[in-house]
């Protein structure tokens, strides 16, 4: 368990990035598809949204989070 402000010495590895991009994008898709019939109470037009845009978000979240464990900026040795 780290300490709050602790940074792990330990760079993740690509298949723990994929794994926390998909899980994440699974979350999403459901918030986005909830609040999209929420407003809309067409399940087609919420279900056409959460497949185009999770394709490309997906790739982003993606790349953003190999991106921050390359920056060193915020962390500190344990």
């Amino acid at each position: 368990m780290a300490l709050k402000g602790a940074v792990s010495l330990y760079r993740e590895n690509l298949k723990r990035s994929l794994l926390k991009a998909f899980s994440y994008r699974i979350i999403i898709i459901i918030a986005d598809f909830l609040a999209l019939y929420l407003f809309t109470g067409k399940t087609d037009i919420a279900l056409e949204f959460v497949l185009i845009s999770n394709i490309y978000t997906t790739f982003f979240y993606f790349a953003h989070e190999r991106l921050w464990d390359r920056i060193g900026w915020g962390k500190v040795r344990a």
